[in-house]
């Protein structure tokens, strides 16, 4: 064969290949890109958290993080606050503009959504403050302009362009890779359900609010075709309340009166949207600082637990650790969670 038949040869060779990659992946088709964003929530509280605050944002700001989302609570509990212990009082405008001046050391885009901490338990401080004008304080403080937080931003998708939701600046959604983002103003306290009336109308307010935002998240999934969705809320909505009364009773759960519940009927719009989905679902709470990874969403009506939702509740004071999460669209799962470990100036890399 001659040097020019050799290279016919192998031209060829190649053409072959190249309309094999094209027929089995599409033109134009590349992998799907992998990234890793960092968790954290219910921090700082104590004198003792902001002093070690500082190595917790440097071990992200380390990191190749895409972002960085906290899920609320960036101040104690004002029940727990004593005027003589180190740390920023709760609920106070100082606190809030130390907080944001805080957040603004990450070198990651930074995303927060409030927690009852910041606004529904201001009434405990003392002098008393009143939940509603915090809540708008929080607003006004944090949730301004269509970014992020942190020294690099990212571009957020806002609830409030629509004009019927033009408070709920804090609701946010984003796309990175194939997976779609979304914050939800979900809080603990009972989500300032059941303690005044004013209360009780902010909550159906917005609560009416998340149901919609939530439901065009997965819309906006579907419409995408999205591999994964994962949402971020600051409370713990007590998916264990609303197992069956056969699984709550193997665990030695007593659950609360669910006529009272801030969170039933947040549970069953999650309930109806992960099922339509069917494809990874992830929802990020912090509240009652319990580090764990689990899969407690209940199906009320295949009477079992949905597989393809995970539960992943942050460390919270007096943990100062942050969750590393692997986002790998070729991965049948989509999401790999690993807790990390800040102790001073150490980092120690876990996994689970």
């Amino acid at each position: 064969m001659s040097r020019v038949e050799v290279q016919r040869t192998v031209l060829l060779l190649c053409v072959l290949v190249l309309l094999g990659e094209i027929l089995l992946h599409g033109v134009g088709a590349t992998q799907p890109t992998r990234f890793e964003i960092g968790l954290i929530g219910d921090l700082p509280y104590s004198g003792e958290d902001e002093a070690q605050f500082p190595n917790l944002m440097q071990a992200m700001n380390e990191a190749n993080l895409a972002f960085v989302v906290h899920v609320g609570d960036i101040a104690t509990d004002p029940r727990l606050y004593k005027r003589d212990q180190t740390g920023a009082m709760p609920c106070t405008d100082d606190t809030l503009a130390q907080r944001k001046a805080l957040f603004h050391t990450s070198q990651h885009p930074f995303i927060l959504t409030p927690g009852d901490n910041d606004w529904t338990d201001c009434h405990f401080a003392e002098p008393s403050l009143d939940p509603l004008e915090r809540l708008a304080k929080l607003r006004q403080v944090f949730f301004q302009g269509d970014q992020s937080l942190g020294q690099r931003s990212i571009p957020l998708t806002r609830q409030s362009t629509d004009p019927q939701y033009a408070k709920f600046r804090e609701n946010v959604r984003w796309t990175s890779g194939e997976v779609l983002f979304v914050t939800l103003h979900l809080v603990g306290s009972n989500n300032n359900l059941g303690r005044t009336r004013e209360g009780d109308a902010e909550y159906d307010e917005r609560h009416a609010a998340n149901v919609i935002w939530l439901k065009q998240a997965f819309a906006e999934a579907k419409r995408q075709a999205q591999k994964g969705l994962m949402i971020f809320t600051q409370a713990n909505p007590y998916f264990e309340d609303h197992w069956s009364s056969a699984r709550q009773q193997s665990m030695h759960i007593t659950p609360e009166n669910p006529e009272f519940s801030g969170y039933s009927d947040f549970l069953a719009a999650l309930e109806t949207e992960v099922l339509a989905f069917d494809k990874p679902v992830v929802l990020v709470h912090g509240d009652t600082h319990y580090f764990r990874i689990d899969q407690p969403l209940f199906s009320t009506a295949r009477k079992r637990l949905i597989e393809h939702f995970t539960r992943v509740e942050t460390f919270g004071s007096p943990n100062v650790h942050w969750v590393r999460v692997i986002v790998d669209p070729s991965d049948p799962q989509v999401f790999t969670f690993k807790p990390e470990i800040v102790r001073k100036n150490l980092v120690k890399h876990g996994s689970q």
